[in-house]
């Protein structure tokens, strides 16, 4: 197993098979691109259906135990079955998805050996649900939902992005997947540093304080050093509304913990999210090559805060010096977005108690 110069080994791969998505959510750092008709072939420049094999076996080789494809939507892929049958049975393999096209698909998906599904559902609401995502699909994704866990894919995570226009409906969602067997909640907090708008971020304590306080156990999860809420049940029963939250800004604990590197649907090895000067090309795609563009990505591979990114006297965060001259084999990746786009037209959810949406569903803040 490859390990990087602060101890980490790798042991995840997160692999993004397209950058298009037939939402444009009002969070994410890269609009809805592209033609979003339905499951297609590869577009150009997207990494073709045997390259994203060989780059699995690669990381296979080397010890990677799970694979989840992402995107964008990685159900545009019509090749999405393929890759999945195909992938090295060493592997778990995952997907995070928005969840429309599952209903036709998730049963073959879990023939070809799919074993669990992430599905982004933000909000509760469909009217609300269109405003986040700027599609009509709400039911649909509830729809999906529903095939994934027939097709045997349980359990199903639901992941909400927690900021400013979310946030009071965190109550809501934790008791949703309470009641519903075959759910769990993922609470992503809102990162600025990828999305920009600073002023949507909530204090992800306080999600923490509440959890805190309505659950029955608190445990941590290895990757990340994530925290784990057991509304009900218990780890030994594994039932019971499990809540899990994902904190990483500010959180050296979260990048210490950190085991995995991404592949970007163009071709290139990524070992932080957070970063866009240490994109490494995979060459001519060939084995050889993936593997040393795996090789090399690890091997200058640092925590992200903590590290790349350090304390200043006063607290605050400021770039490492030392990673000031960084710099990948191509240019950082822009995802400029339209100041006048519907994003701006966001507003909080929950009319007049959203406010400044108290994130554990408390009285709002001014």
């Amino acid at each position: 197993m490859l390990e990087d110069d602060f101890g980490r080994e790798l042991a995840g791969l997160r692999v993004s098979l397209t950058d298009r998505c037939n939402f444009d959510c009002v969070y994410c750092h890269n609009e809805g691109l592209g033609d979003t008709r339905g499951p297609m072939a590869p577009a150009e420049g997207e990494l073709s259906t045997d390259a994203v094999v060989r780059v699995l076996e690669v990381a296979a080789d080397h010890g990677v135990e799970a694979v989840k494809f992402t995107g964008g939507e990685p159900m545009l892929r019509a090749d999405l079955a393929e890759i999945v049958r195909r992938t090295p049975e060493e592997l778990e393999v995952s997907l995070t998805t928005n969840g429309t096209f599952l209903p036709d698909r998730a049963a073959d998906l879990a023939d070809a050996g799919l074993e669990r599904v992430n599905v982004s559902q933000d909000a509760l609401d469909p009217e609300d649900f269109a405003t986040l995502t700027q599609s009509g699909a709400y039911d649909r994704v509830l729809e999906g939902v529903e095939a994934a866990l027939e097709a045997g894919l349980a359990p199903v995570k639901l992941n909400m992005v927690v900021f400013e226009h979310t946030a009071g409906y965190v109550p809501e969602m934790v008791e949703h997947v309470a009641e519903n067997d075959g759910l769990r909640l993922q609470l992503i907090e809102y990162m600025p540093e990828l999305a920009g708008r600073p002023e949507w971020a909530v204090d992800i304590d306080r999600v923490h304080d509440w959890l805190a306080e309505q659950a029955g156990d608190v445990t941590a999860r290895e990757m990340h050093d994530r925290t784990r809420y057991w509304i009900e049940g218990t780890p030994e029963d594994d039932k019971g509304g499990l809540v899990e939250v994902v904190d990483p800004v500010g959180n050296t604990d979260f990048c210490e913990n950190c085991h995995r590197v991404r592949v970007t649907h163009d071709g290139y090895l990524k070992g932080c999210l957070n970063r866009n000067d240490d994109l490494r090309s995979l060459g001519d795609r060939s084995k050889e090559a993936i593997e040393d563009a795996l090789r090399d990505t690890v091997s200058q591979r640092v925590p992200y805060y903590g590290e790349y990114m350090i304390q200043d006297e006063d607290g605050g965060w400021v770039p490492n010096p030392e990673y000031a001259d960084s710099e990948g084999d191509r240019a950082p990746y822009e995802y400029k977005r339209d100041e006048s786009s519907a994003s701006d037209e966001a507003t909080p959810v929950q009319g007049e108690e959203a406010g400044k949406a108290a994130p554990d569903g408390g009285e709002v803040e001014d």
